[in-house]
């Protein structure tokens, strides 16, 4: 070995939910990456960090149990391990259940000549009364160990110059007791991390007590289901609630601002085709796109993502796996579905989770009726405007029931979906899968906020504004040009109307859901300009002005309710298609996407109005 070499790459391993991306953050900082390995087109975490005179290249790979792939996460793990590519490994591993991390590590270290193991998460093992003998798992493995806690900076300065030894020393021949070899086989390793574990870890009487007690209420089959759906309608009532007042004075805010624009382009001369492009087109979609879903999502996002780190997500797929299964559908969909409640793009990311390609499609295809944070605004206008009219804390109450109702309603017709597709397009035996109940964790409130704002509400909102530009160019120029006397919008209206009529809608309705394709939020502003006549989005008024508006443009409760429908099933924005498109890499799996959650939508509300 070249003793003078300066820089280096490192392999970040280790099983799910063991605190690696926390490592790998610590360490690399900003000086991050999206990479592909060689031999394999998968996506990967490369960060970058220098300590005392060496460069080092660290590999996120992702969270594996075995180096004898059963999932596709598993096989590009294990071909970087074996690929040579790697100067040395970290091995990331859970204090508080080191046997099950140590199968993965003993292959790793047979692989691997230089191999450290990262004990991590050693503040929560030592709080439920875990001791690990560092000494003595150094000298059955034959690995340096480091015992770190990530998220509070422990340990880390120890990990850099434990690496820095290994990767500047000379190898040395190993004197571990318990080595691993090509011919072992699972109950070998097994045996192996279990008699290293017996003799390096002294365990509490009592283990997990609390994760115990907690889980015989979030996972029992009389409780979890009823917890569930405690929790989210909370969620729901927050996100409502909360969100109305903050909307209010951001849109009075911007479109103040847009006032000020059109001032400014009136005081120079400009063309009014200008300023109605500009302005009253662009401007005000923009406005209304950024008022209407930056509040909700600031508020969801972070209570989400507080789920996320008390490690209750897994806890819902638990709970929902019999669902799904019975759907042929994967329990961790349920994951998936949880987060298209924020974004359906990021919904549609999240079915990487899963490792068959005929469930990971099927979730894929359904999650669009997940009612997605750009749609609440509309369902609770509906809600507020004909089923819950009473104010205060019991209409708040009463409306997150009602938004909670609505979005079991898309649970079921996903569940529905899921079972058509498995028995018809997409058939198939449903496939096993390794779910883990992580430990319950305190979340860490400060990196909750900062992680859900910018990694979720900010890259959310940027692609909807993003979407919304071209969307308020297409229906300004809609508005104001006229063809015979008629804009463009009130013809396309009128030629809709038939199909409006047989869903107990009308045209108009099925236009702006049409015209909303860039951005859920501006389907109500567009029914509203178009029945007011106006050349521009208009403000939403209070809930009697819309009352009034709407009735009168021949809204009823079945109006309301075949709104509902269709608001929950109807073909996904553009930013999410365009998800769908860069996950399946296929036109033809994305235009499925279009038309299955839109023909749904088109029966139910045919069948709801002939029965209304």
């Amino acid at each position: 070995m070249n003793n003078d070499k300066k820089e280096y790459i490192a392999a970040l391993a280790g099983n799910p939910n063991v605190g690696k991306s926390t490592v790998f953050n610590a360490l690399t900082g900003l000086d991050q990456h999206t990479g592909n390995w060689a031999g394999k087109t998968v996506s990967c975490a490369e960060g970058h960090f220098e300590y005392d005179g060496i460069s080092v290249t660290l590999a996120d790979i992702p969270g594996a149990y075995s180096l004898r792939a059963a999932s596709a996460e598993e096989e590009a793990a294990r071909q970087f391990i074996l690929s040579g590519r790697a100067d040395c490994a970290i091995v990331v591993c859970d204090a508080t259940c080191l046997e099950r991390n140590l199968y993965l590590a003993l292959q790793i270290i047979n692989a691997v000549p230089k191999t450290i193991i990262c004990v991590n998460l050693i503040d929560e093992a030592e709080k439920k009364g875990y001791k690990i003998d560092g000494d003595k798992l150094r000298e059955l493995t034959g690995a340096p160990v480091v015992f770190t806690s990530a998220r509070n900076n422990r340990g880390l300065d120890e990990l850099c110059r434990t690496l820095k030894n290994i990767l500047t020393e000379e190898p040395t021949e190993k004197s571990a007791e318990y080595t691993v070899t090509e011919d072992d086989t699972v109950e070998d390793i097994s045996r192996k991390a279990a008699e290293i574990t017996a003799q390096t870890v002294s365990s509490p009487k009592e283990p997990d007590k609390t994760d115990r007690r907690l889980d015989r209420i979030f996972l029992r089959p009389i409780t979890g289901i009823p917890v569930m759906l405690l929790l989210f309608a909370v969620i729901m009532w927050i996100t409502a609630a909360g969100a109305n007042y903050p909307s209010e004075l951001l849109s009075r805010l911007l479109f103040s601002l847009g006032d000020k624009m059109s001032a400014g382009l009136h005081s120079i001369n400009a063309p009014l085709w200008v300023e109605g492009l500009l302005v009253q087109g662009i401007y005000k979609v923009l406005a209304w796109v950024v008022s209407v879903m930056l509040p909700p999502m600031a508020i969801f996002f972070p209570l989400f993502t507080l789920l996320e780190d008390f490690g209750y997500l897994p806890r819902i797929a638990f709970n929902l796996d019999r669902c799904f299964k019975c759907s042929g559908a994967c329990g961790k969909q349920a994951i998936t579905m949880a987060m298209g409640l924020g974004c359906n793009a990021c919904g549609v990311t999240g079915c990487s989770v899963i490792d068959s390609p005929r469930e990971k499609l099927i979730a894929i295809l359904t999650n669009v009726f997940t009612p997605c944070n750009g749609r609440f605004p509309t369902i609770i206008a509906i809600i507020s405007i004909f089923f819950v009219t009473s104010g205060g804390i019991s209409g708040s109450v009463l409306s997150g029931a009602a938004l909670l109702g609505v979005i079991l309603f898309g649970v079921a017709v996903t569940l529905g979906v899921s079972f058509l597709l498995s028995r018809t397009i997409l058939k198939g035996t449903p496939s096993s899968y390794t779910l883990e109940l992580p430990p319950y964790r305190k979340p860490q409130i400060c990196r909750v906020l900062v992680r859900s704002f910018l990694d979720r509400t900010i890259f959310v909102l940027g692609r909807a504004c993003t979407a919304a530009i071209p969307c308020g160019l297409l229906i300004w120029l809609g508005a104001n040009i006229n063809i015979g006397g008629n804009s463009i919008l009130s013809i396309i209206s009128d030629f809709l109307d038939p199909l409006g009529q047989l869903m107990g809608l009308d045209g108009v309705i099925i236009m702006a859901f049409i015209f909303g394709f860039p951005a859920n939020e501006i389907v109500v502003p567009i029914i509203l300009m178009a029945y007011l006549a106006q050349g521009s989005l208009v403000e939403m008024g209070d809930t009697a002005s819309l009352r009034e508006l709407l009735s009168a443009n021949g809204w009823t409760v079945g109006t309301a309710v075949s709104m509902l429908i269709m608001t929950v099933c109807h073909f996904p924005c553009a930013t999410t298609c365009l998800t769908i498109k860069k996950e399946t890499g296929s036109l033809k799996w994305t235009a499925l996407a279009i038309v299955l959650p839109t023909a749904v939508g088109i029966l139910l509300c045919m069948a709801v109005n002939l029965i209304l």
